[in-house]
């Protein structure tokens, strides 16, 4: 058995100024657009200089995968994923699905709308944003796939749906716009999910 790695003082710095970093890049991408925010607001929001911004990640699009990755962190997308798919109970699985989705936006919204900004870049930004939704689409197809059972309307209707119900459109429109909360939300998208269609 290994002994577990030390993280050196100097590493750890590095880690918390790349933080910060992302941190500030996430308050103004989600404030002013993914496009029109440079390197050079980014640095000054953080509080370091240029240098040091191109030092940590060398360009916006690592800065907004740090970002995505600190959302999927924060909102334990796959630690609570793992425990959807171990619930031995369908009915159970199956309000944890919606659930699992419901926690995604409400810890993250603002990540989901600056993806969507940034869909308009390059093409290596359009690249990096698909491979990060087909990562979300892979943990969604397998709790779908979970739910064999309790979807009426088989498993390739339910994955469609349910990536229907992921779109942000759906979650703006009836969360942010017209209020609802998660709660309801997430009662809607199992239901949703579970009707015959």
């Amino acid at each position: 058995m290994t002994a577990p790695v030390k993280t050196s003082y100097r590493q750890q710095q590095a880690d918390q100024t790349r933080g910060r970093i992302a941190r500030a890049a996430r308050k103004l991408f989600a404030e002013q657009g993914y496009g029109v925010t440079s390197i050079e607001k980014v640095a000054a929001e953080a509080g370091v200089a240029v240098r040091t911004v191109y030092a940590a990640f060398g360009s916006k699009r690592a800065i907004l995968s740090r970002i995505c990755e600190d959302w999927l962190d924060e909102a334990r997308a796959q630690p609570l994923a793992e425990e959807v798919l171990a619930e031995p109970d369908d009915s159970a699985r199956l309000r944890g699905t919606a659930a699992w989705l419901t926690n995604l936006y409400t810890t993250g919204f603002d990540v989901v709308t600056i993806f969507e900004a940034a869909t308009d870049e390059s093409p290596e930004t359009r690249e990096l944003l698909r491979a990060k939704l087909a990562g979300r689409d892979q943990v969604l197809d397998a709790m779908v796939s979970s739910l064999e059972s309790v979807l009426p309307a088989g498993v390739e209707r339910g994955r469609s749906v349910l990536r229907a119900l992921a779109a942000p459109g759906v979650y703006r429109a009836l969360v942010i716009e017209a209020g609802w909360t998660t709660e309801a939300f997430t009662d809607w998208a199992a239901h949703t999910l579970s009707a015959r269609q």
